[in-house]
């Protein structure tokens, strides 16, 4: 099953195909930045019963050196597998888009995943190597941890990366503290994939709630489908709150397991009909009834 991170980590340089030459920079490769991107079908399957795909993959054009396809996997850990996968990827590309170099970027999410994956690999005889693959790796060791708001508006796309990446960091919250008080002067049509992806990359991390206060804070900041969510969260706390009040001010007894299933209800609408329920009602069971 693909994880949210997993899905994050890759997705963003389909949102933000400039981000690679950004990427590059930071790792220490001078890419050109691209003039254009096009995404490509992900599927690298032949006539074989063997369904190969790459996470992403870009065809990037650039001025100084031509175009490039760019591969782009996210590796939430160590995989053997991808000792034969990779090298595969790599040849088919160069043969299907017509000898283009092919490069591949791999997106990590902790220190260990990373080393591993920044191994070249090889294949052919000890004495003699006739395949050597280097991938490209991101990860905690290497990406920036961008805690200044200046430096994180400079690049939004690579300050989310960066923090997507760190999402392990003990110092995480300070650098999506950054990451929200960046995306305050930015449009909506970039804050709205950025809060989203932020989300999607931090996972069930703990750093994912800190992302989601955050979000909280001034929910009218945000317009994304993560900040409507937290709205209708608030919503339906209010009207939990303001049910309880109205039984007890009424008088009606209600049980703990009344009252935790007021306090657990996350549907606006079914908190609603309670509330106008409770204002006739002269029993919880009048209250709940058909729900």
């Amino acid at each position: 099953m693909v994880s949210s991170p997993h899905e994050a980590m890759h997705r963003i340089f389909q949102e933000y195909p400039g981000l690679f030459s950004r990427v590059s920079e930071v790792l220490g490769v001078d890419i050109p930045p691209p003039v254009s991107a096009t995404v490509l079908p992900t599927d690298l399957t032949e006539n074989s019963p063997v369904e190969r795909r790459v996470d992403t993959l870009l065809r990037i054009e650039t001025q100084e050196e031509g175009a490039f396809v760019l591969a782009i996997e996210a590796q939430g850990k160590k995989d053997p597998r991808k000792a034969a996968s990779w090298p595969y990827y790599v040849s088919y590309l160069h043969s299907r888009y017509g000898g283009l170099p092919v490069l591949l970027l791999v997106v990590c999410q902790d220190r260990q995943t990373a080393e591993w994956a920044a191994r070249p690999l090889t294949i052919g005889l000890r004495r003699w190597q006739t395949l050597t693959l280097n991938p490209l790796v991101a990860g905690p060791h290497n990406m920036p941890v961008i805690k200044d708001v200046a430096e994180a508006r400079k690049d939004l796309a690579l300050a989310t990366l960066a923090a997507i990446t760190h999402a392990d960091n003990p110092d995480v919250g300070a650098i999506l503290k950054t990451l929200s008080a960046a995306l305050r002067d930015a449009p909506e049509n970039i804050t709205d994939p950025i809060v989203e992806l932020t989300a999607q990359g931090l996972g069930s991390r703990p750093a994912a709630q800190q992302w989601r206060n955050l979000v909280a804070v001034d929910t009218s900041f945000y317009k994304s489908a993560m900040s409507e969510e937290i709205r209708d969260e608030g919503r339906a706390e209010g009207r939990a709150e303001g049910l309880l009040l109205l039984l007890g001010v009424r008088g009606i007894a209600l049980t703990d397991a009344d009252r935790e299933k007021i306090t657990t209800c996350t549907d606006p609408r079914l908190l609603h009909a309670w509330l106008q329920r409770a204002a006739t009602a002269v029993s919880a069971e009048e209250v709940f009834r058909a729900s």
